[in-house]
């Protein structure tokens, strides 16, 4: 991730636009018909001032009820035609507008989605990953609102107002002068309450997720939860974090109503001076009966519009927000995506005094100059006291870090000059603790090669020796495995595991202290899959048991982030060192 990140070059809402303009073909017909929508409910007060005409008119005609009837029975005709004609369209349009909007807002979970898979394994260490599952679901929330309701809200009233003021200066340019005057209020208002309004939108996100979190949290580690009683302490845990949202959403909803409390007050305010000054033109007769009755039924649809406008700017600078944090995420600089992405590993890898320091602990040296080579198909094991940097070296390996000083190679090439893409996809891993995804057996096994047949798969389990207990499950490879797979032993998973290493088929095995949580017969079943999955291969293992240990091409010990003893088994028990009080006293 950037050292600070980018500030934005566009505003929030434009960035919305941008999404929502991918579906022009599909929003800008919703946006003409949303155009024609509300310049045709300008036409009912119109028609409606036609109706009242003026009571002079009406004297002339008395003569004739007939004409009279046959106006007004005209005039509704054709009102009804219009507000047809508007119920047709608004039905296009509003279709259209879901339409693009899901679109739209499809394309953006799409592309967070994909860039948040290419962000850094440094990015994750330093997020709690509830918070940022959650905090993304929450903003795209109120996005979603924007697009969906607040963009066509605001576009519909903009026009009925911009219509509507046309409408009553045609009526009084004095009357409508005296309207206007409330406007700059009105702005400088929004300029206020709005700033206040988007950091306490931004806040209450924040906490909400941070409720979320909690939640998602608890609900992983249920186990342990249990087992130490601790459902009342997590009861006040969740309770406290709801307290710190509500304290922000109540100070945000403060400023919400002092807003629209102004507005309301300014906007009708206005009205009744409009209406009183009216009524005194009136009886002056500086203006018809019928240009004030248009006047007053025109400045009833914009005073209804500006009456809209608070709690869309509201909204607005809620999704403003939102928008800031999502940005924020897509402003993070994503895992280097150069160099040769068609490279063919033969499976030598080297170390060249290479220096680690993580990015959230940079006082401590997590490796410091390192050097080892590890030759096309050789099995080297890595022991050593906890601490030591063994699990660095094997994150370093699949390019989840970069190193502060030296280098890494592949096969005599500097690991910047081959893509990350092609390093990973010739390698597998089978970690300590197994992370199954809450699928069937046959998804997790085939995640090893999304390709695979049935009898590939089939024949990956059988060399991981997990065909047995495989077949004894009542629904087999169909078996769901449940959330990261809890209804498998660990020595299942860990035979999971393998078969989709098998099934990789990689040049570089990492096996990172594969056995080491196992009982004996489990062990026994894992080693011999190991067996048969390491032949032929370059094979790097982390472990601390003797039986894993015992039969590999070359050991190195690690102290403090260096290799302080490297030789064979036989060789370094045939002397004094820290490996052979590794094994003396079974801590390997």
């Amino acid at each position: 991730m950037s050292d600070s990140p980018r500030k934005p070059s566009i505003s929030s809402n434009r960035w919305i636009l941008g999404y929502l303009m991918r579906e022009k073909a599909v929003f800008l017909p919703s946006l003409m018909a949303l155009f024609l929508t509300a310049i045709l409910s300008l036409a009912f007060p119109y028609f409606l001032k036609e109706l009242v005409g003026s009571p002079s008119d009406a004297l002339r005609r008395s003569i004739d009820p007939a004409l009279i009837l046959e106006r007004s029975n005209r005039i509704v005709l054709e009102l009804l035609a219009v507000l047809g004609l508007q119920a047709v369209v608004a039905f296009f349009r509003v279709q259209g507008f879901i339409r693009s909007g899901e679109s739209a807002l499809n394309n953006l979970r799409s592309d967070l989605y994909r860039h948040l898979l290419r962000l850094p394994m440094s990015y994750f260490h330093e997020q709690r990953a509830g918070a940022l599952s959650n905090r993304i679901s929450a903003d795209l929330g109120v996005v979603r609102d924007t697009l969906l309701n607040t963009v066509p809200q605001a576009v519909r009233q903009s026009v009925i107002l911009v219509g509507g003021l046309i409408f009553i200066f045609i009526s009084s340019w004095k009357l409508s002068l005296i309207m206007l005057s409330s406007v700059p209020v009105v702005v400088l208002a929004v300029a206020f309450f709005g700033r206040k309004v988007r950091a306490y939108s931004k806040s209450a996100q924040d906490s909400l997720a941070e409720a979320g979190t909690v939640i998602e949290e608890t609900v992983q580690g249920m186990a342990d939860v249990k087992a130490f009683a601790n459902e009342d302490f997590e009861s006040r845990r969740y309770g406290s974090a709801l307290e710190r949202f509500f304290d922000v959403a109540s100070r945000g909803a403060r400023s919400r109503a002092a807003f629209l409390a102004f507005i309301i007050f300014a906007l009708f305010g206005t009205i009744s001076m409009v209406i009183w000054q009216g009524a005194r033109m009136l009886a002056t007769e500086q203006i018809t009966w019928t240009n004030f009755a248009s006047f007053i039924l025109f400045s009833i649809f914009v005073g209804a519009s500006l009456g809209s406008f608070p709690e869309i700017v509201s909204q607005f600078q809620q999704t403003s927000g939102a928008t800031e944090r999502l940005r924020e995420l897509l402003d993070a600089k994503p895992e280097r995506a150069d160099g040769d992405d068609q490279a063919v590993l033969r499976g030598a890898v080297e170390f060249e005094q290479v220096s680690f320091r993580y990015p959230s602990r940079p006082e401590a040296r997590v490796l410091d100059d390192l050097s080892f080579a590890v030759q096309p198909g050789q099995r080297v094991a890595l022991v050593g006291p906890s601490g030591a940097g063994k699990s660095t070296v094997l994150s370093l390996i699949l390019g989840f870090g970069e190193p502060a000083a030296g280098r890494i190679l592949f096969d005599g090439r500097e690991a910047g000059e081959i893509s990350l893409r092609a390093i990973r996809s010739q390698m597998a891993i089978v970690p300590q603790e197994v992370l199954l995804f809450g699928g069937t057996i046959r998804e997790n096994v085939g995640y090893g090669k999304t390709a695979a047949t049935e009898d590939e798969i089939r024949e990956a389990c059988r060399l991981a020796n997990a065909t047995e207990f495989i077949e004894r499950l009542p629904e087999g490879m169909e078996t769901v495995v449940g959330p990261r797979g809890v209804k498998l032993s660990g020595g299942q998973r860990q035979r999971i595991a393998i078969a989709r290493a098998i099934l990789a088929n990689p040049r570089i095995l990492l096996l990172d202290e594969a056995t080491s949580a196992l009982d004996s017969e489990s062990e026994r079943l894992v080693n011999e899959a190991l067996e048969r999955l390491m032949q032929g291969r370059t094979s790097i293992v982390i472990a601390h048991r003797l039986s894993t240990v015992r039969h590999a091409d070359r050991i190195l010990v690690f102290n403090q982030g260096r290799i302080v003893e490297s030789g064979t088994h036989d060789e370094m028990v045939a002397q004094p060192g820290m490996y052979r009080l590794l094994v003396e006293t079974q801590l390997v």
